[in-house]
């Protein structure tokens, strides 16, 4: 099948093209069938590519998957570090991280089930590297939860524990929804969560 956009795009920008049709494709495959039940010749066939461009652009099923896990996670933190950027106060700023998480998951809930859901059984690899994904995440959170511990927003407390333990309540309800599809949608559950949370640091819910 001749690509018609070769004929006028230059040689790099058809690679990439063709990388992110590829990568589209492997998020259907994955969310629909998993990561044991995908197999590569489903992502070329939903790709209408070859089994030759896919061993172009990632050497295995694994690179593919860990592609797009790298792919989400860095826009979730740019999307969320731009709203943290528009916002004055600590628990503004932990708000509006908030809100993105959710809007984001919402929006893209094929690339949310890969990363919370399609990863289960991958071993050490998957399990380090989802690590450091919460490690980085916790971190962001941690930032913001000790700006408000030093303007006087919420009293001294653990930070770091608060942190992970707001990223468990998050998870929690965010995997609930991946599976059973409640509530619908996502963002119902934001206000009571977030007061849930607030409260947890015995700071004022109201924004």
């Amino acid at each position: 099948m001749v690509d018609m956009d070769s004929q006028v795009k230059s040689a790099p920008e058809v690679k990439e093209s063709t990388r992110q049709r590829i990568l589209d494709a492997a998020t259907d495959v994955f969310s629909e069938k998993g990561y044991h039940g995908a197999a590569v010749d489903d992502i070329v066939r939903a790709s209408q590519t070859s089994k030759g461009s896919f061993y172009f652009h990632f050497p295995s099923k694994q690179d593919i998957f860990f592609s797009l896990v790298d792919r989400f996670i860095v826009s979730l933190a740019m999307s969320a570090e731009t709203a943290i950027a528009q916002e004055s106060g600590a628990l503004a700023k932990v708000n509006a991280a908030l809100d993105t998480v959710f809007t984001t998951f919402s929006r893209h809930r094929n690339l949310a089930k890969i990363l919370l859901v399609g990863g289960v059984g991958l071993g050490k690899v998957f399990d380090e590297r989802l690590l450091a994904i919460h490690a980085r995440f916790a971190s962001l959170i941690k930032e913001h939860l000790d700006d408000a511990v030093i303007e006087g927003s919420i009293p001294p407390l653990n930070t770091e524990i608060t942190a992970y333990a707001w990223l468990g309540a998050v998870n929690e309800v965010i995997v609930r929804w991946l599976y059973t599809g409640q509530p619908d949608p996502l963002e119902e559950t934001l206000d009571t969560l977030r007061e849930l949370l607030l409260r947890s640091i015995r700071a004022n819910a109201e924004r």
